[in-house]
């Protein structure tokens, strides 16, 4: 349990860091100067115009860019430990440090204006690195994979399908670091029936802010535990984390039909995740500006298009609801029986039923074939203006009216995929940083644009039209992923949660050393 500070002491806590802060904003570092010091300088790079820096002063949105005073190659967690050790107490002023996993942050989350950012697959190369270890546990009845924070999500699956098992929660993408998704939530269509990736997690070797090397899980260092875990980078480094793993399936059925209404798209969506056997619900709007296929998944033929794109233009905005079930060879007998139960009373449109029978993996790993088309024609490295949000079930019609139709439809702005699925709060433990609404049952919303260079401030500027109208209805929603520019925000952001995340920022990272892009504290 945290030591609970009084707000006096908070107040005067956070007076005396933002003061220190804004002097190191202005503070320019002398890399050789100061890191000379520390015997990993050799794995530290502090030329302003190297590849490193520029690697790492953007991002995969493509809309901010920090340039660091180094970048840090850890060739174990040891020199990830002594750089922040050193920012700590080592130094009259610290430098900020951030760790980063694959990049593909939106906004510049994992950047370290002047100060440093850790390389984290670096590790990989490491004799050392904890990499992937898979263990299975007969007292508990399941199994768990030991996994380097650095890890990518797809090289876990393929690691843990050798031994016939898998994690339950993933992300739409693979290639996304493990550290990376638990620190913000690690959300899909499987979060309704497992949760997010952060309630599959056991126990975790964490960084903090202090330069300390602490192992936590739900009863050891457990205020550190729930704090890391959609914590936004602020309270420590993930260097392994043990993840939950079940029997893997071999394949899945995979189906997607359509919808000219929203009220019954959503209404079946909310039945399908209320009832036992789904593995997988997801959502999503197709219009001119956001054909039926697109990056996510290749799902229609050519014939199949061409229809879809008829019922476009008859109703300006298409509805798509996407389920899959998981098989195997004892199962295969009975699945397209249990499909049928289930989607029994579906209000779909007559005749708009898609099928595909997939592996596992391929199902899983749909992303990466649109990103490698993309990347073929040059339309991958581009600025991604993306908006996620967590919309309450009271709320999503008026969000959907207000929003699809009045904001994106009619302004056909939007390039990229747009995502509509609920899930619940049942799975989500409130000890955890993130934030979600407080009703039962809450939407996921991705407005996923991708846009020329010349182009995302218009994109932005939309996304920001449509949080205007979500507080001017009063609509309270959350974002995920988020990012605000004020303190007052941030603060309205967390709401009843601000306080202790202040308290455990003071515990964790006092001199607010860790992940200063996301301009929490700084």
């Amino acid at each position: 349990m945290a030591k609970l500070y009084s707000p006096c002491y908070l107040i005067i806590f956070f007076t005396i860091s933002h003061l220190v802060m804004s002097f190191i904003g202005k503070l320019h570092l002398k890399p050789y100067d100061v890191f000379s010091q520390l015997d990993i300088a050799t794995r530290l790079i502090s030329s302003a115009d190297s590849a490193a820096t520029v690697a790492t002063s953007t991002d995969f949105g493509k809309l901010v860019q920090e340039t660091p005073a180094a970048v840090l190659y850890p060739s174990s967690t040891d020199d990830i430990v002594k750089l922040v050790h050193f920012s700590n107490n080592g130094i009259s002023v610290p430098f900020g440090i951030a760790a980063r996993g694959h990049g593909h942050s939106v906004r510049g989350q994992a950047m370290a204006p002047n100060g440093v950012v850790v390389v984290m697959n670096s590790l990989k190369n490491s004799n050392n690195m904890i990499g992937i270890r898979v263990s299975w546990d007969p007292i508990l009845g399941f199994g768990y994979a030991d996994v380097g924070g650095e890890q990518l999500w797809v090289d876990v699956l393929h690691a843990t399908l050798e031994h016939g098992l898998a994690p339950v929660s993933w992300t739409d993408y693979l290639y996304l670091s493990v550290g990376g998704t638990l620190s913000n939530a690690g959300i899909s269509g499987q979060t309704f029936r497992y949760g997010p990736q952060i309630s599959n997690v056991l126990e975790m070797d964490v960084i903090t802010g202090k330069g300390e090397f602490v192992t936590c899980s739900e009863h050891t260092n457990s205020e550190l535990f729930f704090a890391v875990l959609g914590g936004l980078g602020q309270f420590g480094i993930i260097t392994r984390a043990r993840i939950v793993l079940e029997k893997a399936p071999t394949r899945v059925k995979w189906i997607r039909v359509l919808y000219a209404d929203f009220s019954k798209f959503t209404s079946d969506q909310e039945q399908l995740i209320s009832i036992d056997g789904m593995d997988y619900v997801e959502g999503s709007l197709t219009m001119n500006q956001s054909p039926p296929n697109n990056w996510r998944s290749s799902f229609f033929s050519h014939s199949n298009q061409s229809k879809i794109l008829s019922l476009i233009s008859k109703y300006g905005i298409i509805y798509c609801l996407e389920m899959v079930k998981y098989y195997d060879d004892q199962s295969a007998s009975t699945v397209d029986e249990e499909l049928h139960k289930m989607m029994k009373g579906l209000n779909f449109l007559s005749g708009h039923i898609f099928k595909k029978d997939a592996t596992f993996v391929d199902f899983l790993n749909r992303v990466k074939k649109g990103e490698l088309k993309l990347q073929s024609k040059g339309l991958w490295d581009v600025p991604h203006p993306w908006l996620n949000l967590f919309v309450p079930k009271s709320s999503i019609m008026d969000f959907n009216a207000g929003v699809f139709v009045d904001i994106i439809l009619k302004q056909n702005k939007t390039t990229g995929s747009i995502l509509v699925y609920p899930t619940t709060r049942i799975k989500w433990d409130d000890r955890m940083s993130v934030v979600i609404p407080e009703e039962e049952t809450f939407y996921c919303v991705g407005l996923l644009h991708s846009c020329g260079f010349n182009d995302w401030e218009s994109l932005d500027g939309q996304n920001e039209e449509i949080l205007n109208y979500c507080e001017k209805k009063g609509l309270k929603i959350k974002q995920y992923l988020p990012h605000y520019r004020t303190k007052e925000a941030w603060m309205n952001h967390f709401g009843k949660k601000w306080e202790v995340f202040q308290q455990r920022k003071s515990q964790f990272d006092p001199k607010m050393i860790l992940s200063p892009g996301q301009k929490i504290f700084n």
